[in-house]
């Protein structure tokens, strides 16, 4: 009864560990395995095509799973296209507590208003804010992207995930820093 009762505690400090937003690595991992998802819903690959040896998690091929999720089909008709000057901002070196924000810029290169649903950023810490209007056709806008470094010491990486009626209707955006521990005279902690 007592192993039982420690393997339930252990699972649930693994688990606990595992949805905190400390946990950098976790975080760069899932992080890297969205991108990776994203790509493949872009170029139509099979998950079991992903580079053999690289630091993924082990290759899911379709054939050994009971369901196979539908990969989105690219709609007819005309679509909107978000055109990001860039998607990936590096905060460089900040101090623990500081709040930090960022606007990254978008035009609609597409051929009828962009609706963007949803921005969702992978941690608390991270806030997006986002136009609920229409987007034009070769109008432009902004998600501001603010992220509170308190509690946060070390290398973070973090993605906001924005949802459109775009094709794919899933976009990224990444930010990076390296939080110094407040109190540790500028060494970071890793």
């Amino acid at each position: 009864m007592k192993k039982h009762l420690l393997s339930l505690g252990l699972l649930a400090v693994i688990g606990l560990l595992a949805i905190s937003c400390n946990n950098s690595e976790l975080e760069k991992r899932i992080s890297d395995l969205e991108r990776r998802v994203a790509g493949l819903e872009n170029t139509g690959t099979s998950t079991s095509q992903v580079t053999p040896g690289s630091s993924a998690a082990p290759v899911v091929t379709t054939s050994n799973l009971q369901t196979t999720p539908k990969i989105a089909e690219k709609p007819d008709g005309p679509l909107p296209k978000f055109n990001f000057e860039k998607t990936l901002h590096d905060f460089g070196t900040i101090t623990e507590g500081e709040v930090v924000s960022h606007v990254f810029s978008f035009t609609n290169n597409g051929e009828i208003p962009l609706i963007i649903e949803s921005a969702k950023a992978s941690c608390g810490c991270t806030v997006p804010r986002w136009p609920k209007e229409p987007i034009p056709v070769g109008g432009t806008g902004e998600i501001e992207v603010s992220f509170n470094s308190k509690g946060k010491p070390g290398t973070q990486n973090k993605n906001v995930t924005i949802t459109a009626n775009t094709y794919p209707k899933i976009t990224k955006l990444n930010i990076k820093s390296v939080v110094l521990k407040g109190d540790t005279g500028g060494n970071p902690s890793k």
